[in-house]
Formats: C-alpha cells, structure tokens, sequence
C-alpha cells in the first residue's frame, strides 16, 4: 500500500531524472544542425535555439527540487517545443523533398 501512496513522488522522481538527458539530447542535436536550416524552416536562428536549449538544460540540471519547481517546468518546456516542434523541421529541410 506504501507504494501506492507514494505513487506520485516516484513517477515526478523519474520525470526529473529523465529531463536532463532529453535536454542534453536537444542542446546537441541544435548544435550539430545547419544554420541555414532554422531559417529556412520558418523558426529562430541556430544561435537562439542554441540558447534556449542550453538555458533549458542548466535549468534541469541545477534544479534542486525537480518537477515541483517552476524554473524546472520552464526549462522542460522551452526543451520540449525544440523537440517537438523546431527538430522535425530542421531534419525535413535538411534530407530535402521526399519522391
């Protein structure tokens, strides 16, 4: 039953260990990208991205309290939208028109 009961703090235990290494994946992989494919992709430079993705991920790594902090879910976010939404376009431009 004590399992059950501390359900929660497990499952936000393992979101916050799981943030950094996604937003260490998302730094790298917005370092490793063409500049010219952000612009061409509709969305913000490489340098910008550069930036939210690394300010993302030393916000995950220096959150002490993990997901019950606020800057915690400013950081998984701003690394999320990267993911989500900015690395298809990128790896879409960059492979070129699909026959």
């Amino acid at each position: 039953m004590s399992v059950l009961y501390n359900l929660d703090g497990y499952v936000l235990l393992v979101l916050w260990l799981l943030g950094i290494p996604v937003g260490l994946y998302a730094f790298v992989h917005a370092l490793m990208q063409r500049s010219d494919a952000f612009t061409a992709a509709d969305k913000l430079t490489k340098p910008v991205w550069c930036a939210i993705t690394g300010v993302g991920l030393a916000i995950l790594a220096i959150s002490t309290s993990g997901p019950y902090s606020f800057l915690w879910l400013v950081g998984i976010i701003a690394v999320l939208i990267y993911i989500v939404d900015v690395r298809p376009r990128v790896i879409e431009i960059q492979q070129g028109p699909r026959w």
